[in-house]
């Protein structure tokens, strides 16, 4: 028990040291906390070859992946249905292009370039083409860009980079079987009945 409260009190003062640099230095506490992070486990690991940080221990899988996931979730609160319509065309272009081009570049310079297999190859366009709407939420947040327009249209743009890879990855890597059918036709059905609702109540908000 001793060592799991050492191993999180590390953390956490890991946590407070790029909380007190980002503001001292002005810079994006995201940032900080991502440079923080990668020299202390290359010093722990390297130097005093050490495992103390354990970022595959469970409990810290546990708290990253619901930190993660929490985030994400309020961004997509944060997107406003009215202003990802008026932004829709924005919105769409930047997050295609966002999506495509460094997916269709990476794949290419890792298959006639580096000599991967395709499967390979396709796999690193689609992880270096996504984006992390949850990175980009916590700094939209940190300085306040969440609350304007300009905001709004950009996790909009993450939005649809999100979907293409989630998209990408479901086409390229899942088996398809009548599972597949089954979910996609839920989708559709689900995603038609919710945007009907969605238009009605606003007819109604209307009158």
């Amino acid at each position: 028990m001793l060592e799991i409260y050492s191993t999180a009190a590390l953390w956490f003062a890991l946590a407070i040291l790029a909380t007190i640099l980002a503001n001292r230095l002005k810079m994006s506490m995201a940032l900080m906390e991502i440079c923080i992070g990668v020299i202390a486990g290359c010093a722990i690991t390297y130097i005093y070859n050490s495992d103390i940080l354990k970022e595959n221990s469970e409990w810290v899988k546990f708290i990253a992946g619901a930190g993660a996931i929490i985030l994400t979730f309020l961004a997509g609160a944060e997107l406003d249905p009215v202003s990802l319509k008026t932004k829709l065309k924005e919105s769409s272009i930047v997050g295609l292009i966002g999506f495509f081009a460094p997916f269709i570049g990476c794949a290419l310079l890792a298959k006639f370039v580096l000599g991967w297999n395709t499967q390979a190859s396709l796999l690193a366009g689609i992880a270096l083409s996504t984006t992390s709407m949850a990175v980009v939420y916590a700094v939209m947040l940190e300085y306040g860009f969440n609350k304007t327009e300009f905001g709004k249209g950009i996790l909009g743009s993450c939005f649809i980079n999100d979907l293409g890879t989630v998209v990408a990855l479901g086409l390229i890597f899942a088996p398809f079987n009548y599972k597949t059918i089954i979910f996609i036709v839920v989708s559709g059905i689900s995603l038609f009945y919710y945007t009907l609702y969605y238009l009605i109540f606003n007819s109604y908000l209307r009158f």
